[in-house]
């Protein structure tokens, strides 16, 4: 009995990824406004009930697809830890992982986006609804660490109480910027528009908190 139900589980687990995958490829060619739960159950070849027993909405299926690349993203950003870096290096290189996330698949980018501004609107699970806020909190803890790193080693002068401050200007720039490049302009543009002026966004800030404590 513990085998069949260990099988069961295991099945289960297999159609909740195929219909995520189906799912996943289908934001990708549409567009998550296009896509709905009777298109998902035609890829996944599935019936529109089924879908509905793994997941409550299509907001649900996309945000899941958003929590597995966010968690892929911090299974590789300690990397940047490794070397020897300065924190401004660090910190640039943060950045650019963080925007490879949505370069390859932008449209994670607006639900990312729907969740923080109208979250109340979407229909999510507490769990998931959790989930999403946990992972947000963890990513924007990175920037903390990195200028904490940076005020560690005497690179960067910040006050401790400033420190929270500062996280949260980096980590409004960098989606303001990604928000303001993504979807508009010409697409051959995009990605080095977003870059260019993340790159030059974190590095005035940081030229400032250098010359802050020449000055002191």
């Amino acid at each position: 009995m513990p085998g069949y139900k260990r099988r069961r589980e295991r099945e289960r687990e297999q159609r909740r990824q195929n219909i995520l995958k189906a799912a996943k490829r289908l934001f990708i060619e549409r567009g998550f406004k296009s896509v709905t739960v009777a298109n998902i159950a035609e890829k996944a070849e599935l019936s529109k009930g089924a879908i509905y027993l793994y997941f409550s909405s299509k907001e649900e299926i996309y945000a899941q697809i958003l929590l597995a690349d966010i968690e892929h993203f911090h299974g590789e950003i300690f990397q940047i830890f490794d070397g020897g870096k300065s924190a401004a290096d660090i910190l640039l290189d943060f950045a650019d992982a963080y925007i490879d996330i949505f370069l390859k698949e932008r449209e994670q980018f607006r639900i990312l986006m729907n969740f923080m501004l109208q979250a109340d609107n979407l229909t999510l699970s507490r769990e998931t609804r959790k989930r999403i806020i946990s992972e947000m909190n963890r990513t924007i803890s990175l920037i903390e660490k990195i200028l904490q790193y940076g005020v560690d080693s005497g690179e960067l002068t910040l006050e401790k109480q400033d420190i929270r401050k500062m996280r949260n200007a980096l980590w409004g720039l960098l989606n303001g910027i990604i928000s303001l490049h993504l979807f508009v302009g010409a697409e051959s543009m995009r990605e080095e528009r977003i870059r260019s002026n993340v790159r030059e966004g974190i590095e005035t800030i940081l030229v400032g908190l250098k010359k802050r404590g020449e000055g002191e």
